[in-house]
């Protein structure tokens, strides 16, 4: 069966990505593209590196056609894809990139986002797009939220360790990289090359960073209890990857089966071997994670590093992973490429 996709949000760097990978999909086909400030430029004009791809003009949103549509992915940005999936026919199943359906309460997300939600109704039916720890509800959903890249790394580290009560909960530090396109392609001043290069930072320090509201809710759902993580994220000079270093209390072997264990059967997921660190060059352009285990010099404290790549399996590459479990196809299909390198 050929499943009809849209993309909307189609010029930004995750909408490049989902183009990338989905058209090379054997069953899906893109029908339409929206871009509401490229409308009416080709995709070879907008991202000359997808000009062998076919693929269709991009449109205004309010010009597509979505009774030709069975899947939209939503690539916009957070507070303006909430208007636009709820306005979306009933048909048409989504996967929201945005920040917008991450959250479950309507009050968490005006904590975070600063405003009301306006689709609180849909925000309380959307599913967590962490596809290995959401399968069946993913299969069955209308409406999926992807995660953030800084949460989605923090939580591959962390989240099977949590189940097991393999740490101690009130001693977990996520100190975390990132490359500057998870900032987006709009232009900012401090994202400039010679505001940027030969350096890097930290940003939204004390707890301030929007993907805390995501590790709250799931750490805390998958605990039984509530769970506060400190966290703190850097800008690196680079323009992919993730990683994530979570400084723990609990045996380094005992982790290393653990998480071993959980990801075993896990297409996507690699947990290293124990003592071996993890490169974001090893999972570029991939929907790959690599994960490593290491023991501390202090008995008892642990360090766990996760990493890939902030636009494939940090964002687009987990909506197309989750759009085949929706539509019924192999969860691997036209994710399987190996990773660039160097």
């Amino acid at each position: 069966m050929n499943h009809r996709i849209a993309i909307l949000g189609a010029s930004g760097y995750t909408g490049a990505e989902l183009i990338r990978l989905v058209a090379t999909h054997p069953r899906f086909s893109i029908v339409a593209l929206s871009g509401e400030r490229k409308a009416g430029m080709s995709i070879s004009s907008v991202f000359p590196h997808l000009r062998h791809l076919p693929a269709p003009p991009i449109y205004r949103i309010d010009e597509v056609d979505f009774s030709e549509v069975d899947l939209c992915f939503c690539a916009l940005p957070h507070k303006t894809s909430q208007q636009i999936v709820a306005h979306l026919p009933k048909s048409v199943r989504v996967v929201d990139l945005s920040a917008d359906f991450r959250l479950r309460n309507a009050d968490e997300y005006q904590k975070w986002y600063g405003v009301p939600h306006s689709a609180a109704a849909l925000q309380e039916t959307a599913v967590y797009g962490l596809t290995e720890f959401y399968r069946d509800q993913i299969s069955t959903a209308s409406l999926v939220a992807g995660t953030g890249c800084n949460s989605a790394a923090a939580q591959f580290a962390l989240r099977p360790l949590l189940a097991a009560k393999a740490i101690n909960f009130n001693e977990i530090i996520i100190d975390l990289k990132c490359g500057v396109s998870g900032a987006g392609r709009a232009l900012q001043e401090h994202l400039l090359h010679s505001e940027l290069s030969e350096g890097y930072f930290p940003y939204a320090v004390g707890g301030t960073h929007r993907h805390l509201g995501e590790l709250d809710q799931e750490f805390s759902q998958v605990a039984g209890e509530p769970i506060t993580v400190q966290f703190t994220p850097h800008l690196l000079p680079v323009n992919r990857g993730v990683l994530a270093t979570a400084y723990v209390r609990g045996d380094a072997r005992t982790i290393h089966e653990v998480l071993s264990t959980a990801y075993a059967e896990e297409p996507f997921l690699s947990v290293l071997p124990f003592g071996e660190m993890p490169s974001t060059h090893h999972v570029r352009g991939s929907n790959f994670v690599h994960i490593g285990v290491a023991g501390d010099r202090v008995s008892g404290r642990s360090i766990v590093v996760a990493v890939l790549d902030n636009l494939v399996k940090g964002s687009s590459g987990q909506a197309l992973q989750n759009a085949n479990v929706m539509l019924g196809e192999s969860e691997t299909e036209g994710l399987l490429a190996a990773p660039l390198f160097p």
